[in-house]
């Protein structure tokens, strides 16, 4: 897709691509340079609930489950 910067330096984000990266009015956006191109990275309102629940599920049970594994061995069963 391509748009248009305008007199004033703006852009209109297509409609399709708002819709996929869920960009509303008032979307905090960051901006990055990487080898000659721009990149737009949507920035959540609240990062801290936005990254909650991103890790690998399973892993405390995973943990303990080794755990207890290592507790038999040293134990000698």
């Amino acid at each position: 897709m391509r748009t248009k910067l305008s007199k004033r330096g703006q852009i209109s984000i297509p409609s399709k691509i708002r819709k996929q990266l869920s960009l509303g009015p008032n979307t905090t956006v960051e901006w990055v340079v990487e080898g000659g191109a721009a990149k737009l990275i949507p920035i959540p309102d609240d990062p801290i609930k936005a990254f909650r629940g991103s890790g690998k599920k399973g892993l405390v049970s995973k943990l303990l489950k080794e755990r207890r594994r290592d507790r038999q061995l040293e134990d000698g069963r």
